[in-house]
């Protein structure tokens, strides 16, 4: 772990356009801050072709970011890309919604803005460990398997006012189609069958799954399981809180181990074991890697990747 060195060195910050449309206020800060500090080049992005451009054009640059989860992952994603990652020290200024921001917490990020700001400037560079699965695919901090359940998306817009007709008795010749169109849309989104979705009553559908911890059976195709979740171990909660949920991390430091946790019903106790690799395989099972949804898939494999990045966090 060592201290950022901006003596003579300028930043490049580059600053998500969600950011600028969710809360400019905070995004003004942020950039008041790291401006009254250090030399700054401040980029605004239009769009995600954009931000990779300007990322690649950095030059000796220390690159921060000022978006949420989402931008954070699309600067370390690019980086890997470029097979720069390791050696890249990144930093970050959370801004976004509670939500959108908890991988930002979860690793260690300050989520107010002056304090995060600031800890671009005299923070602490911090090794961290990070999942690749074999679709050549990074996850920061955690994954859970189901993922994509329907009542974890985002509700559909509600229908304009104007869609059913003012007097009941005058029915317009489009209400029946609008109707057909809803349900082959519902049809259309109904889950995959492993998903961990809803079936027809609402009743949840558990997958069916053979886990295996660095080629150790914690679970096979017999029995449905509840949920599985992988984290690196430098970024689990303490006492035994899920990864991968937005938790705060126990400690920052490279482990080169992931917590694989498998649970089946709630009146069981879940496995817990540390591995260096986890596959999971079965019926077509989608997975939440970080913010984003995965699959459907019938066999993905993760494998640690010790001190693969570092990120710019407050000192302890």
């Amino acid at each position: 772990m060592s201290a950022p060195d901006l003596a003579g060195r300028s930043l490049l910050v580059v600053i998500d356009p969600v950011a600028r449309r969710v809360d400019g206020e905070s995004v003004r800060i942020a950039k008041d801050v790291l401006c009254a500090a250090a030399t700054t080049k401040i980029c605004f992005p239009d769009d995600p072709g954009e931000f990779a451009r300007v990322l690649a054009r950095r030059g000796h640059r220390r690159p921060v970011v000022i978006g949420d989860d989402r931008a954070l992952m699309r600067t370390v994603e690019l980086l890997h890309k470029e097979r720069e990652l390791a050696r890249v020290a990144l930093s970050l200024v959370p801004v976004g919604a509670p939500a959108g921001v908890a991988l930002c917490r979860a690793l260690g990020v300050p989520t107010d803005t002056v304090t995060a700001a600031r800890a671009v400037l005299d923070g602490q560079e911090r090794a961290l460990d990070l999942l690749s699965d074999d679709s050549d695919g990074i996850v920061l901090g955690g994954l859970r398997i189901p993922g994509g359940d329907l009542a974890e998306q985002p509700a559909p817009e509600p229908c304009a006012a104007a869609e059913e007709p003012a007097v009941p008795a005058q029915r317009s010749w489009w209400v029946p189609a609008a109707r057909t169109a809803r349900a082959a849309l519902s049809l259309l989104t109904t889950p995959v069958p492993g998903g961990g979705g809803r079936g027809r009553r609402g009743e949840r559908v558990l997958p069916r799954l053979r886990v295996e911890a660095d080629g150790v059976v914690l679970a096979d195709l017999d029995r449905p399981v509840h949920r599985v979740s992988v984290a690196p171990v430098g970024c689990t909660a303490a006492h035994g809180a899920e990864p991968g949920y937005g938790t705060a991390c126990a400690s920052q430091e490279p482990e080169g181990m992931a917590e694989v946790i498998v649970q089946w019903q709630a009146a069981e106790a879940p496995v817990r074991v540390r591995a260096r690799a986890v596959t999971v395989s079965g019926p077509d099972f989608r997975y939440r890697a970080d913010a984003v949804i995965g699959g459907p898939v019938r066999t993905r494999t993760w494998t640690v990747q010790p001190s693969a990045w570092r990120l710019t966090l407050p000192r302890t």
